[in-house]
């Protein structure tokens, strides 16, 4: 992957930087159960080992960026479709949410990945600078949403793609260390554990969607 040598316009910068993010996620969609080093990765953007660390101070910070990457796209492509005119029910956002985050290669195993990384590897102030900007997307998000289902409340829109976020993550957390296990998950004693996780995901967020705005339509009992 050929990167122009010398990037000193912000345009130049900015490409230099997406291509060498693009070859990290090549390396990882090659071997999502390992991290490639800072070395592999410049061999793979045809730049020196020093080039990199020019973006990223390591490795770890690499891999957080491409999954800022990853969200941004998905948040990106959400507020589009909640700012349409067009009403949003829940097979319309589950549509854009499987096509840009569940169906996206990488996504999931990367976004799990991270998690681990920002408790040991990722500086507080780095993680904390990511956390910011993913919340400030969240929030736009957020408000977007509780326009089509003004039930939600101010700020109920945020809680439930938080919701949302974490039944996603944490069902394909569930299901996919039984890939490892091969054919013995064909044993009768697991077969409890062998889930179509995207079939099982639109059946988990379905309701937790139906169960929230139900109770945010409901009318609140009078206290006795």
């Amino acid at each position: 992957m050929a990167i122009r040598q010398r990037a000193v316009a912000l345009e130049d910068k900015e490409e230099r930087r997406g291509a060498l993010l693009d070859a990290a996620e090549a390396l990882f969609l090659e071997q999502p159960g390992r991290m490639a080093s800072v070395e592999e990765v410049a061999r793979a953007a045809g730049v020196a080992k020093g080039t990199v660390y020019l973006y990223f101070p390591s490795k770890e910070e690499m891999l957080l960026a491409l999954h800022e990457r990853h969200t941004a796209l998905f948040f990106a492509a959400l507020i589009r479709r909640l700012e349409s005119r067009r009403p949003a029910g829940f097979d319309e956002i589950w549509a854009t949410t499987r096509e840009n985050l569940v169906r996206r290669p990488g996504y999931l195993a990367l976004s799990s990945r991270c998690f681990g990384l920002m408790d040991r590897d990722i500086p507080l102030e780095a993680a904390v600078a990511f956390k910011i900007r993913v919340g400030e997307a969240l929030a736009r998000a957020g408000a977007r949403l509780e326009r089509h289902f003004p039930a939600l409340g101010r700020g109920g829109g945020v809680t439930l793609l938080q919701h949302s976020y974490g039944l996603i993550v944490g069902l394909w957390q569930l299901v996919h260390p039984n890939e490892r296990f091969g054919a013995a998950m064909d044993r009768a004693e697991l077969a409890m554990f062998k889930r179509d996780y995207e079939r099982e995901l639109e059946s988990a967020l379905r309701a937790l969607w139906n169960g929230t705005l139900g109770t945010a339509r409901a009318p609140r009992r009078a206290p006795r």
